[in-house]
């Protein structure tokens, strides 16, 4: 079968795709570093185990130190697997080998170090695809026999390697660096004014980060995985906050102790505990990663325990960190991260000052940003604990089931509290702003867009949806809270994660199709896209399970097209973000790339620096308004979500109105104040002369009639001939709107009176005067 295997299409392109991996060895080989026992009387334990076998002279290699319980004669039989079908088999004499130390065996220590040919016919037997595919999934068994009676006295087997891996550490960092340069690409975007251009470079990339979150997740399930997908899923344990650096294992270990916690020491333990990571749930658990064991410096006693490792357990031993110090790496690459972020926002605002003022730059380049950073910094937290999201779940209740000590647990609890009530509190508050909107302007996308501190706070939440969407952030970290809680809890039953993580994918991905929630189709694509991928991935995941019962070449087969799918799939959407990123930095004009959004959300977003123009300038001069510096006011105030705030939240003070000359000149009025008077308070109501002063007319009051010499002097019939009409019409019996009303003030019958009482009790106002009303 893996003949054929070999000289079809898809080997070929196996082939193609692998030989792109770098290798650690050009030379076609096939080794194993790790020797297991496979049977619970087995009279044979090692302490090194190393044999090679190179099919260019056919022959194997053997350096082997172990522990003996069998004496006479024997013979073992060798069976080879290679992704669970039986390769060959071939049953070896010692005595006809002439191998010193076991013709015959004796108890105690023995030492082998010898070589042997292979036949011809039995290298034959071997696919050339086992020397070239990465991570090869293959076992060695061994069956030792005793000569005169036929039973089994021993049986150990080992995990066998081609030196090939996809576990490459220019993989994390690629993605890595691609993945934060398209967010800071959307940041620099954003600061230059090209909002469209900005929030589709910022949705693609958080959606990139999402399934980079997504692959390390898989890795995470404590499903018996097959060695390519393990190595592939570490690939992006970055994105989980999982980096090793040797003096922070070093303080974190000193911290557990500190806090009354016991660590854990499988990595120092390894001379004396043989690891086994779940690999299969085929014939028995392979070991893994022996070549932590100097080679050239045997263990000084036989293995005396055996750890089987799984899940994340199995994540934090291919990283080389203690699973006791798992979560503390994870929480302090966030905090870390968080931390550089502030720093890099702080440190970018003074380069802009600085810049702004020696020229550098234009005055308008980045002064939202320079006006409001620190609204832009509350927002880009909020988008950090979006992104952390998945990571703190995880790792939080992964540590309330560990318990590794009482200060661990309280910053999990902490951590994961904060962040959950944060993000919920601030999609409850997006939902409010989009409902009040709806029903202030039927669109919620006229206050979610047309307030830029909304907006530079907020926004995390909802630009990568349409407008009518706003809602499905609530089922996003719905769907990662249930995710992240599978993995931490389950890490003892495999199949109950696998059931639960498809259920998860399969509901999430028929919702995304069904509500198309993305901003525009290419979005929509890309994240409906990811959702499929990530369904099959959880599909493969039940099949590892070995849930079906079905072959072993069928799940190493798996293994490899999970590889493939997923590699080429990351490549896709690596090459999209970068050419986004490239053409939104280096563009004239990247808003022509992507067309007009039908919630019309451009003609909402308001630019700050657009009170500067001429026609603004003439507003605030006819209303004889003063401008006031620029000020971000607090959004948690429900007055910034009205629209009459909205059309005056540039300014930090209120309003003032040039008051006129009689009123008091250290008063000034302001839009809460109630009118002025415009008579001056020191003059009485009566004149000393006795004269009585005259009210203002009523509406009610008829006309007045023409003035003799007045305004019109000189008026008659015949001065408008062919006209029966007055030149000044009747006055309205309606009352005209108060401009206190436009500002939320209600116009009650009882301020009518009341205006019209203050304005009885004083003589006729200077607007009046001069326009025939005397």
């Amino acid at each position: 079968m893996l003949l054929s295997l070999s000289a079809s299409p898809l080997a070929l392109l196996l082939t193609f795709l692998f030989s792109l991996i770098s290798h650690s060895s050009a030379m076609q080989l096939i080794e194993s570093k790790s020797l297991n026992p496979c049977s619970d009387n087995s009279s044979f334990t090692a302490t090194l185990f190393h044999v090679v076998f190179t099919p260019e002279n056919n022959s194997i290699a053997f350096d082997v130190v172990g522990v003996s319980a069998i004496q006479g004669n024997v013979t073992a039989e060798i069976q080879v697997y290679v992704y669970g079908y039986s390769a060959f088999k071939q049953l070896i004499d010692p005595c006809k080998q002439n191998l010193p130390g076991l013709c015959p065996m004796s108890t105690g220590q023995i030492k082998i170090t010898t070589n042997f040919n292979v036949a011809p016919s039995v290298v034959a037997q071997v696919p050339s695809i086992a020397y070239n595919v990465p991570d090869l999934d293959g076992l060695v068994r061994i069956v030792i026999n005793d000569t005169l009676s036929g039973s089994t006295v021993a049986c150990v087997e080992a995990q066998i390697s081609n030196q090939k891996t996809v576990d490459q550490k220019a993989v994390g960092w690629v993605t890595a660096v691609i993945a934060g340069l398209a967010l800071l690409a959307s940041a620099v975007t954003s600061g230059l004014g090209h909002s469209v251009t900005a929030s589709h470079v910022a949705a693609n990339a958080l959606s990139l980060f999402g399934y980079f979150q997504a692959q390390s997740i898989i890795g995470m399930a404590a499903v018996p995985l097959p060695p390519i997908v393990q190595s592939w899923t570490q690939n992006f344990s970055w994105s989980m906050g999982i980096i090793n650096i040797t003096f922070m294992q070093s303080i974190f270990t000193w911290y557990q102790k500190a806090t009354g916690g016991a660590p854990t020491t499988l990595l120092s333990d390894l001379s004396k505990t043989s690891i086994q990571v779940q690999k299969r749930s085929l014939e028995s658990i392979d070991s893994f990663m022996s070549h932590l064991v100097p080679r050239a410096v045997p263990p000084a006693g036989p293995i005396n325990q055996v750890v089987i490792l799984r899940g994340i357990n199995r994540v934090a031993f291919r990283a080389l960190i203690e699973s006791s110090n798992f979560f503390m790496t994870g929480l302090a690459f966030f905090v870390a991260f968080v931390f550089f972020v502030c720093l890099s926002v702080a440190a970018f605002k003074g380069f802009c000052e600085i810049a702004a003022k020696s020229n550098l730059i234009k005055g308008e380049k980045f002064l939202e940003f320079r006006n409001g950073w620190k609204i832009v910094l509350k927002g880009i937290l909020f988008r950090l604990a979006l992104i952390g999201f998945p990571q703190m779940v995880v790792l939080c209740i992964w540590e309330f089931t560990r318990a590794d000590s009482p200060a661990e647990v309280v910053l999990a609890l902490f951590f994961f509290a904060s962040l959950t009530l944060t993000l919920a509190w601030a999609a409850l508050k997006v939902i409010r702003i989009a409902k009040r909107s709806v029903t202030m302007h039927k669109s919620p996308a006229y206050i979610l867009y047309s307030d830029p501190s909304a907006l530079n706070k907020w926004g995390f939440l909802y630009v990568q949806f349409r407008a009518t969407a706003y809602y499905f952030i609530v089922p996003l970290l719905f769907y990662v809270l249930l995710k992240g809680l599978f993995i931490a809890v389950g890490q003892n039953n495999g199949k109950v994660q696998a059931i639960a993580l498809l259920l998860i994918e399969a509901g999430y991905l028929i919702g995304s199709c069904i509500l198309r929630p993305w901003m525009d189709k290419k979005t929509n694509v890309f994240n409906i896209s990811i959702a499929v991928v990530n369904f099959l991935n959880t599909l493969f995941l039940m099949i590892f399970t070995g849930i079906f019962s079905q072959p072993g070449i069928v799940t190493g087969v798996i293994g490899v097209v999970f590889f493939v799918i997923n590699a080429v799939f990351a490549l896709i959407l690596l090459v999209l973000v970068i050419i986004s990123s490239i053409y939104a930095l280096v563009s004239k004009n990247p808003e022509g790339r992507y067309a007009p959004m039908r919630d019309d959300r451009a003609s909402f977003i308001k630019s700050q620096t657009q009170l500067t123009n001429e026609l603004d300038a003439l507003g605030v001069t006819a209303r004889g308004e003063i401008k006031a510096p620029y000020k971000s006011r607090d959004l948690d105030d429900d007055d910034s979500l009205s629209s009459s705030s909205l059309s005056h939240q540039q300014y930090n003070t209120p309003v003032v109105f040039t008051p006129p000359a009689s009123a008091n000149p250290h008063h000034p009025m302001t839009l809460r104040d109630p009118p002025h008077s415009p008579v001056d308070p020191s003059v009485p109501f009566i004149p000393h002369d006795g004269s009585a002063r005259h009210a203002p007319p009523s509406y009610n009051d008829p006309p007045p009639p023409p003035p003799q010499h007045g305004l019109y002097h000189g008026y008659n019939e015949s001065s408008r001939p062919g006209s029966d009409l007055p030149l000044l019409a009747p006055r309205s019996h309606t009352g005209s709107p108060s401009p206190y009303q436009a500002y939320g003030r209600s116009q009650s019958p009882a301020n009518h009176n009341n205006i019209g009482g203050y304005r009885q009790q004083n003589n006729s106002s200077p607007w009046q005067r001069g326009a025939g009303y005397e």
